[in-house]
């Protein structure tokens, strides 16, 4: 607005200046007078405002002009050479074009993995592993015994109810929970360390696991729920597992049907059906490709 009133000022006084008569041959001329300018010894304070007026225009148009791009010539795009033709584009705007990523880098993510007893956990996240290099799946500490085929430190840190008690102690533990008379818990500094390293975290966990991780992270993890095909499936399944007395499966039926009921508190849900199971690996590794493409990136803290 200054500058405005500033540019309408000395366009009128230019419009404007004093007009004085002459007498020459006996007759009186118009003449315009040019503009004046004075020394210190003939200071005029309005003289003085419009000189220093003038000059405030002139350097605004001149920074103006200095931060204009130079114009430089475009060459015709079907015959120039791409990098003449980059090299242009480039001085033309301004600045070099960048070659860092338009996508930011996403935030590593916490896959939550859940379902009832018999529905293919453990074979789901086997099969993850060989197909994912950039997940790692967290060992779980339990003081349950070691079944035949079972690797300590590998598919499970096993340990006596003593120590696994000492570790609730210590708050080393993410959840934990008492599950058919033994404890289950998930460490957090195995978290920590590759979260730091840019791996996506898998936890393998029963529902009342999966209900307290919910708690603790909220939002901000993956929670996906597994399931058989049909209830007779999953039944068939547990029977052909052959690890349960007649009175654990009785449990575990009873167990599973509770367990189905939670499934609307997940994210997701996912059928392992029987001999399908590259598809459900498939679905897995679908929805954590879609969760990192996101644009407002989950952000788990341990």
């Amino acid at each position: 607005m200054i500058f405005r009133r500033l540019c309408l000022s000395v366009a009128r006084s230019n419009l404007h200046l004093p007009t004085f008569h002459k007498r020459i041959g006996g007759q009186f001329t118009s003449t315009r007078s040019s503009p004046t300018f004075f020394t210190q010894s003939c200071y005029n304070p309005t003289s003085q405002k419009l000189s220093v007026a003038s000059r405030f225009v002139s350097s605004n148009c001149e920074m103006g002009d200095a931060r204009r791009p130079l114009a430089v010539p475009i060459p015709s795009l079907d015959k120039a050479d791409k990098n003449e033709l980059l090299r242009a584009l480039e001085a033309s705007v301004g600045s070099s074009f960048s070659v860092e990523p338009l996508r930011p880098v996403p935030n590593p993510l916490i896959i939550v993995i859940s379902g009832p007893s018999g529905v293919g956990k453990d074979a789901v996240i086997k099969r993850l592993r060989e197909v994912k290099d950039s997940l790692h799946f967290v060992v779980t500490a339990t003081s349950r015994p070691m079944r035949p085929g079972e690797v300590d430190g590998k598919d499970y840190y096993f340990v006596t109810k003593e120590e696994f008690l000492s570790m609730v102690e210590k708050d080393e533990l993410l959840e934990y929970a008492l599950v058919y008379g033994d404890y289950k818990g998930i460490p957090k500094q195995q978290i920590r360390e590759y979260m730091a390293k840019g791996y996506d975290i898998v936890l393998r966990v029963d529902i009342q696991g999966a209900q307290t991780l919910r708690r603790v992270l909220g939002q901000s993890a993956v929670f996906i729920f597994l399931v058989a095909e049909s209830e007779l499936a999953l039944v068939q399944r547990l029977i052909d597992r052959k690890t349960e007395t007649k009175e654990s499966l009785l449990v575990r039926i009873a167990t599973a049907r509770e367990e189905v009921r939670h499934v609307n508190k997940f994210d997701y849900v996912v059928v392992n059906e029987e001999g399908q199971l590259e598809n459900a690996v498939k679905l897995v590794e679908s929805i954590i490709d879609a969760e990192k493409a996101k644009v407002k990136q989950k952000a788990a803290v341990i």
